[in-house]
This record gives structure tokens, C-alpha cells and sequence, in this order.
């Protein structure tokens, strides 16, 4: 998806008030992170736009842990997930994706239709309205990208890996928007 499409379906997004979309697997050199904050647990002080959505890397490997378990963001704020799988394994053995559910969203209903979505990565399309943003499902040395805007209702939203028995084992995280 080139560039420009992504900045219209953004816009677009921000004037209708939906959530996710797009996504790439490069990083397009106009993409910068917004904030200067470090840590895993660090609060924005700058929210990212359309034009320069906030960049939060999220490691994975072998080992089924994220890197960052907690990402704080800005209400509207416009973010670009990045997933990098630092394992070595092929995706129909190890692999891991990050999908963030919307508020109120039961996981374990969730992870139990993932369950029989091996066709669709295990990204069940009778739960896409429970999905606010999503990656592929990445096999080891791969990467993917989502850009989304954060929704407007302050909570904590789960993200997750829905490979099977990953949650269970700990792949798991939250997103608090304030």
C-alpha cells in the first residue's frame, strides 16, 4: 500500500472517528517517531498526527514474550505499530502477530474463534469487529507495520497474539489511553 493511499484512508479515519487502517511493511522515510519519552512504561508528552504518526516498536522471539506490556497513548493520537519477530523459527511453527481489541472485547472468545482461523493466521473474521488494529503473522527475522488511531474512550485495551496457546503463555499486553 503506498504511501499516499495510507494518508487518505487516515484522513478519512480522523473525520468518521474509526479506528485502524492500513498497514506496510517498510518504513516510509516521512514516518518519524513524535515522542522522545523512553522506557517501556513512558507517557506521550507529544501525540503523533496523520502526517507524522508516534512510531512503538514491539519486539517478539521464540521465547513468546513482548517486548513492551504496557504502551500509554493520547486519545485521537495516531500511532505506527511495528512487530519485529527476532526469532528464528517459521510462522506456521513460532509465529506471532499483535492485535488490539477494542474495549470490553472478551479475549477469550476471541482466542477461541482464533482457533480455527489457521487460514486467516489465526485472525478470525467473525471477531473483525472486536479488532481495532492488526499485523500479520510474522515467522522469525520478519516484520509488519499497522497504523491506527487511538480511540476516544480512555481504558485499558488488550492487545494480543492470537497464535494458538501464545496468550496463555504470557503474549499479551495493554494499551491505556488516557
Amino acid at each position: 500500500m503506498n504511501l499516499n493511499f495510507r494518508r487518505v484512508c487516515l484522513g478519512v479515519a480522523l473525520t468518521i472517528g474509526v479506528s485502524g487502517c492500513g498497514r506496510t511493511n517498510h518504513t516510509p522515510a516521512s514516518n518519524k517517531e513524535v515522542s522522545s519519552a523512553s522506557g517501556p512504561d513512558s507517557a506521550v508528552e507529544v501525540r503523533g498526527t496523520v502526517e507524522a504518526p508516534r512510531e512503538v516498536v514491539i519486539e517478539v522471539g521464540d521465547a513468546m514474550k513482548f517486548s513492551r506490556t504496557r504502551v500509554v497513548a493520547s486519545a485521537g493520537e495516531v500511532i505506527r505499530l511495528k512487530l519485529v519477530n527476532l526469532g528464528a523459527a517459521p510462522k506456521e511453527v513460532m509465529g506471532h502477530n499483535w492485535i488490539l481489541l477494542r474495549l470490553g472485547a472478551d479475549s477469550a472468545a476471541f482466542l477461541n474463534a482464533a482457533l480455527g482461523a489457521k487460514a486467516t493466521d489465526y485472525v478470525p473474521a467473525a471477531k473483525a469487529g472486536d479488532i481495532i488494529a492488526h499485523t500479520k503473522l510474522l515467522g522469525g527475522g520478519r516484520s509488519d507495520a499497522v497504523i491506527f488511531t487511538v480511540p476516544q474512550a480512555p481504558g485499558n485495551y488488550i492487545y494480543l497474539c492470537s497464535f494458538p496457546a501464545h496468550f496463555q503463555l504470557g503474549m499479551q499486553g495493554v494499551l491505556v489511553v488516557r
